[in-house]
């Protein structure tokens, strides 16, 4: 390893502090709170103390520490981390997805990896999965409700992170009323909730030293407290301890697990965050640091509360010195907002996810940083975190009852990752069935052990995630399938090539000047939109463009191979297909470049298609399918078009390029500050006598129809379920379906195509 690899690790190991580890370093809050109680406050005495210090010591260490640390964070996509990234790579590897036309959308990706060819074992499996479309089904069903509990978790976290870190003035003021306590916390959630839209990276440089001081707090508390109290504390480290408080609490504590497993809570933060750093630095963070000092912490907590037995309701803030008191009340408040932060933002991130997989209602997606790719903010999403936290904050008014449901929450997200990742061992890392077994056998019971005894709990509080879950589930059902249907409609009502063919180059109608965008979810073929089109107007747009935006299943796609064009009918037609490709974590940003990439690609497709034989064919019903990546890195970059640009500010430079004459104006410092300042971009032909007279012309008339003005074209569909139709189909349909898309963001803004150069055409389905 060189130095500079290990400096790069060191300083994101410093980073993950605050945006990793915030959750899971304030659960010594109320994890001693929440396990004793119910029915275990029978047995408090010190061997229970010392057996659930045994439990949260072997439980830290076999799953964020063996499962997550050593093996998951090797599960990578790319890069990136969490559910999602784990179902991308099944979907490439073993072709498990469900998006429509995927492989038409998937050509010529440099992201896909593939592994050495498959065992026999996997071979069959993965056959076995291919061919039932039920389970395929049921795999997506099962990742949509890892992340609706990761959705519950957003709502969860800042309640009980919050509630628990303000719940301590109670300890030095008696006479603080549950009511103000509960206001206080309202105010700071409110408060939270209501900055969320200047973004995190404002007050992210704040993050990591806050968590530092806060572990740096409950290391020397928890060493403190183990050799004041009771340093015998350490032979509880033995598993046998594990054995002996089973022996004699029996099932009460086995229930009681369901709050033990709150020392792991935001375990999964490690995996999901991983894209913003390395699995490297995430490892180095937790075992040199988070894992022991939240060890030494709940080492003190139990020596302390071995000695006093009263003090278990508020087991952490009584083992403060009363000398150091107020500063670690500071600290922990600050800890608490800031492991609140990283999960709102999560949630943010999980929404977008579960949209690119058609999946979600369009939602407006506000990008908070110009400089740090992914800092988003969802103001629907927000408010309604926002609402759902103070009530359930205002509602259960205990940690205790929110963390029963805390608890439900992300242990299901756990036991999610455990059985996709049980695949990824097998498909991905082509790895024999029974060491995918053996994983899910060790990881997979104790999380199964865990999880049922957290759902003992369902009536005191645990029903809240569930609840929640089933409802985003049902609102992510109907969108789902209302567009399953909607596209399965424009896939058997594609306008026939004979017809476009037989209408000849002028599609029967008179075509004007500039370029139509013709937005469909079609990657092949023409949408019926496009007849109704040329049957109802008089005049058409003499360069049609079919727009089609995808998601595929990779984190992130090039901007290299953003753009996959084609051609629809001959080349007197004009007509083209354009594939715009998105990863499930790509932002689309509104920069005023779409058009001019958009355009240079079809310049750069036209050359080359006449340089390579295989992109062009005499025979006409082969013309639709044979496609292109286009490299649109830079609008400058083009060899077939000179491109220049007009600014209201000074060109200051131009600059000479080995193929083609480009005049470049740099951006300046007043344009980065003034962003609605748009550049004005223009393309001539350059001075090439060895160019194809066919090609000149197409090219010529491409510049012209851009010079002319381009429209963006886009069906105003209403979606309505057949008169034949069973009933419940026509109020999934009619009803459901029909609300989400009159309240979430119209597909117009979702793309940000600008609202004057809009055409929109009516036209109902029945599906």
């Amino acid at each position: 390893l060189s130095w500079r690899n290990i400096s790069r690790n060191l300083i994101l190991a410093y980073q993950s502090f605050g945006v990793v580890y915030g959750d899971l370093s304030t659960s010594p809050l109320y994890v001693f709170t929440s396990t004793f109680e119910g029915k275990l406050q029978a047995h408090q005495n010190e061997e229970a103390i010392f057996g659930a210090f045994s439990l949260i010591f072997w439980t830290l260490t076999l799953i964020p520490l063996l499962k997550y640390v050593f093996i998951v964070l090797s599960a990578d996509d790319n890069g990136e981390g969490g559910t999602f990234a784990l179902y991308s790579l099944l979907c490439r590897h073993a072709r498990l997805s469900l998006l429509p036309n995927q492989q038409a959308a998937d050509e010529e990706l440099s992201a896909y990896k593939y592994g050495p060819p498959n065992l026999v074992a996997s071979s069959s499996l993965k056959r076995f999965l291919e061919k039932h479309k039920r389970l395929r089904t049921a795999l997506l069903l099962v990742v949509l409700f890892g992340a609706c509990m990761v959705i519950g978790d957003g709502v969860l976290t800042p309640a009980i992170s919050v509630l628990s870190s303000v719940s301590g003035l109670q300890v030095t003021q008696p006479k603080l009323t549950d009511r103000a306590v509960i206001l206080l916390a309202c105010v700071i959630l409110v408060g939270l909730f209501a900055l969320q839209h200047i973004g995190t990276h404002r007050v992210a440089f704040m993050f990591a030293p806050i968590v530092i001081i806060w572990l740096i707090t409950i290391f020397v508390l928890g060493l403190y407290n183990t050799i004041y109290w009771n340093p015998k504390i350490l032979s509880a480290l033995s598993p046998y301890y594990i054995v002996k408080f089973f022996r004699n609490t029996g099932k009460d504590g086995w229930v009681s697990l369901g709050g033990i497993l709150l020392a792991i809570t935001g375990t999964e933060a490690m995996f999901a965050d991983l894209g913003h750093f390395t699995a490297s630095s995430i490892r180095l963070a937790f075992a040199f640091v988070i894992y022991p000092c939240l060890v030494v912490q709940y080492m003190g907590q139990a020596a302390f509360l071995s000695k006093n037995l009263s003090s278990i309701d508020r087991s952490f803030y009584d083992s403060i010195p009363d000398k150091v008191f107020w500063p670690v009340f500071v600290i922990a408040t600050l800890a608490a907002i800031v492991g609140s932060q990283a999960v709102i933002t999560a949630t943010f991130s999980i929404i977008k996810q579960c949209h690119a997989l058609g999946c979600f209602p369009r939602v407006k997606v506000v990008h908070t940083s110009r400089h740090i790719y992914g800092q988003i903010y969802i103001p629907e999403i927000n408010w309604i975190l926002m609402i759902l936290c103070l009530a359930i904050t205002i509602g259960f008014q205990d940690t205790t009852i929110i963390g029963n449901a805390y608890g439900i929450a992300c242990m299901t997200v756990m036991f999610v990752t455990t059985w996709l990742m049980a695949l990824v061992i097998i498909f991905v890392w082509q790895r024999s069935i029974f060491i995918a077994a053996a994983f899910l056998l060790i990881f997979g019971s104790i999380e199964a052990f865990y999880l049922s005894a957290a759902f003992i709990k369902v009536p005191q509080g645990g029903w809240v995630p569930i609840v929640l879950s089933c409802f985003f589930m049902f609102v992510m059902y109907i969108w789902h399938y209302g567009t399953r249907r909607k596209y399965n409609f424009d896939l058997h009502n594609k306008v026939s090539l004979k017809w476009l063919l037989g209408l000849g180059p002028s599609l029967g109608i008179v075509r004007v000047p500039g370029i139509g965008l013709i937005y469909s979810e079609l990657a092949t073929g023409v949408p019926a939109i496009f007849s109704h089109f040329v049957t109802n107007l008089p005049a058409f747009h003499k360069v049609l463009v079919f727009v089609c935006v995808k998601s595929v299943p990779v984190p992130y796609v090039s901007p290299e191979e953003r753009f996959l064009i084609g051609r629809i009918c001959p080349r007197p037609y004009r007509m083209y297909r354009c594939i715009v490709r998105y990863g499930y974590k790509d932002i689309q940003r509104d920069n005023g470049d779409f058009e001019n990439k958009l355009i240079q690609s079809i310049a750069e497709f036209i050359q080359m298609e006449a340089e390579e034989p295989r992109l062009s064919s005499s025979d006409n019903s082969s013309f639709d399918g044979r496609m292109a990546v286009i490299s649109t890195n830079s609008i400058h970059s083009s060899s077939s078009l000179i491109v220049s640009e007009e600014e209201n500010i000074e060109v200051i430079t131009t600059m000479q390029s080995s193929k083609s004459s480009t005049i470049q104006s740099l951006r300046s410092v007043f344009e980065d500050e003034n962003p609605q300042i748009r550049r004005r971009v223009r393309f001539q032909l350059p001075q090439n006598p060895s160019m194809n007279p066919s090609v000149r012309e197409e090219l010529m008339d491409l510049i012209q129809a851009k010079e002319a003005g381009v429209a963006y074209i886009m069906g105003h569909s209403y979606v309505k379920a057949r008169r034949s139709s069973s009933f419940l189909k026509k109020m999934v349909i009619d009803i459901g379906y029909s609300f989400l898309r009159k309240n979430c963001r119209g597909p117009s803004v979702a793309l940000n195509i600008p609202h004057i150069s809009l055409i929109e055409v009516g036209m109902i389905y029945y599906v």
